[in-house]
């Protein structure tokens, strides 16, 4: 089935007298293949009979609430498509062709009354109110949509699998946005035009809707700013605080420009960092499934594997980077020995990794883990030294070339793998930058 159209109600049975012959007219002239889901919040004035004599499949809400509805249409919708909308007829079904036109844009498509070409009528109190709540939430929560809180959307199904919402009312739309784009999953905005609904009475509270959203905006600025968020790397080059984004463009220029002309170039445990989008002829691999659907929209080749059984045959790479990655797996030298497998001969492996022998790391790490509970400090279960790296890799048939610190305490290490083995411990070197 191309889509499920999801109606949460509750009392509206004479705007879905009007909206369910237009939904239909608007998805038949698009020629889709369809399901229209009501989903029933305990309505008592004759909605259930009139969306059931219409055509359409009614449910009744497990869940108490907006945003248990939406929870219960996701589960019961079949289409490979979901598309979203009030049913007070605020929401034009005709851009319903609009909506399904930008589907290969991204995998969520947002009806969107803020962004260029939008436009609301309603009461000003209502319409700035709702501007200025949406513009501080996508300030807040790093999202790259004007209009967080609109209803009128359009999702890839796969966008909605294994989402757990913790919402209970009309803040779950922020929930869902904030929850797909922290998985990888894209957002595009479509302009669109609001009017009030047409009949019955409006079930938002303004004063206790913007008291919910405004609550469940700490809840989820958690969730944009954990390690498994899929644009964390990203979003950290170009971070407010000032000590970030130093810290993560020094790294990046390091890396960046010991890997230059080096040919074929994997990055292992890429992340969404600006090292593999700055790469070239670079493969970027991870384990996190919602990073590489992040960086897949810069179009490069991405894989997803583990870093102790790289999936790539023998000598397959002038270069092997791996930043910020070894200290967040449990010890194991298979890690080493296959990003030695993979380079062919000559090529070299760029690490990048907390050096625990300094004084400084030893400082920051316990504040920056005081201050950021569940940060990085909680990741880190392998600590790494300048000496037990450097006695790692000539062990493992590689010549340290060049060293590098961020900050007095980040290390990282220029490697070159040899022909033979023996050879290692002749042939190292190490120069501090």
């Amino acid at each position: 089935m191309d889509i499920s159209v999801i109606l949460p109600v509750v009392n509206e049975r004479d705007n879905l007298r009007i909206l369910l012959p237009r939904i239909r007219a608007s998805l038949e002239r698009e020629k889709l293949s369809y399901e229209i889901l009501v989903v029933d919040g305990n309505s008592i004035d004759g909605t259930r009979e009139t969306a059931d004599n219409l055509g359409a499949r009614v449910i009744t809400e497990r869940r108490h609430g907006f945003a248990g509805a939406l929870e219960t249409g996701f589960a019961e919708a079949t289409g490979d498509y979901v598309l979203t909308l009030d049913a007070d007829l605020s929401h034009d079904p005709d851009f319903i062709g609009k909506l399904w036109g930008a589907r290969h844009r991204a995998d969520i498509i947002v009806a969107s009354r803020y962004t260029r070409g939008g436009v609301v009528y309603t009461s000003f109190i209502r319409r700035w109110t709702s501007f200025l709540l949406n513009l501080f939430l996508g300030r807040m929560l790093s999202i790259p949509v004007r209009d967080m809180s609109s209803g009128f959307r359009l999702y890839r199904r796969e966008a909605l699998r294994e989402l757990k919402l913790i919402s209970e009312n009309l803040e779950v739309q922020e929930e869902i946005l904030v929850r797909a784009y922290a998985r990888g999953f894209s957002v595009i905005e479509v302009p669109f035009v609001y009017f009030p609904r047409r009949s019955g009475r409006s079930h938002t509270r303004l004063i206790r809707f913007g008291f919910d959203i405004l609550l469940s905006s700490l809840k989820l600025w958690k969730v944009r700013n954990s390690l498994e968020s899929s644009d964390y790397d990203e979003r950290a080059f170009y971070s407010i605080i000032p000590i970030q984004r130093y810290w993560h463009r020094s790294r990046h220029r390091i890396a960046v420009n010991w890997a230059r002309g080096c040919g074929r170039i994997l990055d292992a445990g890429c992340g969404s960092s600006l090292i593999i989008q700055s790469l070239n002829n670079a493969v970027g691999m991870d384990f996190n499934l919602g990073k590489l659907r992040f960086l897949r929209r810069y179009g490069m080749p991405l894989v997803r594997g583990s870093a102790f059984a790289l999936p790539f045959a023998d000598n397959s790479f002038d270069c092997v980077v791996s930043q910020e990655v070894i200290e967040h797996l449990p010890y194991d030298e298979s890690i080493f020995e296959d990003m030695r497998r993979v380079l062919k001969p000559g090529g070299i492996v760029i690490l990048g990794t907390p050096d625990y022998a300094t004084w400084l790391w030893r400082t920051i790490e316990p504040i920056y883990g005081f201050l950021m509970p569940g940060g990085y400090k909680d990741e880190h279960i392998t600590h790494f030294t300048r000496d037990s790296l450097t006695e790692i890799m000539v062990r493992l048939g590689f010549a340290v070339e060049e060293v590098a610190y961020v900050g007095g305490s980040d290390l990282l290490m220029l490697c070159r793998k040899l022909e033979h083995r023996a050879h290692a411990a002749a042939t190292s070197v190490s120069t501090a930058a």
